[in-house]
């Protein structure tokens, strides 16, 4: 498709966006699965349930544009959500993997925001009040996303991966909270 026209742009990024949300679909539930807080397992599925309703916004937009439902594949997001596996397949400490799952989930909110807030003003450059409102919509729901994973992270969760790392590990934790040596040895 050539991007000739403002709308032919719109049309692209509705697009991805629809990707995007759709993949989110599939991974916020192994994301919510690895979580181990409760109130970051709740946040990732009460956002699958928004994520869902975006997919359905897009949905109504792309049906009032008449167009069918295909988007591209977004690659953006599918680098994050491929960072974020890998992040999973790690044996890391619950509390440590809570910190990056947030970390991920935060990448994935940012990037769309950028992404609504993109279609939002191009939306209503177009004239399309109503794709214009219901992006709006979904970028205040996105941000509400994000800053509820902020707290999270800021009232308890980095502070249980911090914790994670004032545990003496082993002989060599020992000597360098000791001695101050990170090797193993002991100062003479």
């Amino acid at each position: 498709m050539a991007l000739d026209t403002l709308r032919d742009l719109y049309i692209d990024e509705l697009k991805d966006m629809f990707n995007a949300e759709k993949q989110l679909v599939k991974a916020l539930p192994k994301m919510a699965k690895k979580a181990t807080a409760p109130e970051l397992r709740n946040a990732f599925e009460e956002h699958l349930a928004q994520t869902e309703e975006h997919v359905q916004r897009i949905q109504q937009v792309l049906a009032e544009l008449g167009l069918p439902e295909r988007g591209k594949t977004c690659k953006g997001i599918a680098g994050i959500i491929s960072e974020g596996a890998e992040l999973m397949e790690q044996n890391a400490e619950p509390a440590v993997m809570d910190a990056g799952l947030i970390a991920g989930g935060q990448r994935a909110e940012h990037y769309e925001m950028a992404g609504y807030g993109s279609l939002r003003a191009f939306a209503k450059a177009l004239g399309l009040s109503n794709a214009a409102r219901l992006h709006q919509q979904t970028l205040d729901e996105e941000k509400k996303a994000d800053q509820k994973l902020s707290e999270l992270a800021e009232v308890f969760i980095n502070a249980r991966a911090e914790e994670v790392d004032e545990e003496p590990k082993g002989q060599d934790r020992k000597f360098e909270m000791a001695g101050g040596h990170s090797n193993g040895r002991r100062a003479s």
